[in-house]
C-alpha cells in the first residue's frame, strides 16, 4: 500500500476518529490536566458548529499559540480533504478553544500569506511531520487564526 493509500485509508480514519473521542473525553474530565500533550506535541480542543447540523463539534488538533491568537492547521494528516472541523468553521467562524483549563471564545479565519509563511516555520519546527503531509497532497493546507 503506498503512502496516500495508507493516508487516506477508511480503517486509518475510523481508529484516528475513536482515539480522538477517547483523548477529547481525558482532555475535558481533567480540565487538560491529561491530554493537553499528544505524546509531546501541545493539544488544544476545538468546538466548531456544524455546517449542516449546527450542532456543536469538539476535535482535538495540535495548534500553535502568537500572542492572544491560537493557530491551527488544518493538515489532516496530510490527506487528500479538508478536515470536517476546517469546512465547519468556514460557515460558522465563531469557535471556542480550551487549551489546558483556558477557554477561549474566538473567531477564526484563514491566514493570510505573510501569516502563512510565519506560523509554517514554527508549526514544522514544533511538529517536523507536517512537513511530510504538505508534500503528502495536492491541497493547500489551511492555516487558521483564531483571535479575539
Amino acid at each position: 500500500m503506498t503512502g496516500g493509500r495508507i493516508r487516506n485509508s477508511k480503517l486509518l480514519v475510523l481508529m484516528m476518529k475513536y482515539f480522538a473521542r477517547a483523548h477529547i473525553w481525558v482532555y475535558r474530565r481533567t480540565n487538560g490536566r491529561l491530554g493537553a500533550k499528544l505524546l509531546w506535541f501541545p493539544a488544544a480542543l476545538l468546538t466548531t458548529t456544524g455546517r449542516t447540523t449546527g450542532a456543536q463539534r469538539t476535535t482535538a488538533t495540535l495548534y500553535l499559540r502568537h500572542r492572544d491568537r491560537v493557530i491551527l492547521p488544518a493538515s489532516f494528516g496530510g490527506r487528500d480533504r479538508d478536515p470536517h472541523w476546517y469546512r465547519n468553521l468556514k460557515k460558522h467562524p465563531k469557535v471556542h478553544v480550551q487549551i489546558r483549563g483556558e477557554h477561549l471564545d474566538l473567531v477564526a479565519r484563514d491566514a493570510t500569506d505573510e501569516e502563512r509563511n510565519m506560523y509554517w516555520r514554527e508549526l514544522t519546527r514544533i511538529y517536523p511531520p507536517y512537513r511530510g503531509y504538505r508534500d503528502a497532497t495536492d491541497r493547500v493546507i489551511p492555516l487558521v487564526v483564531c483571535e479575539p
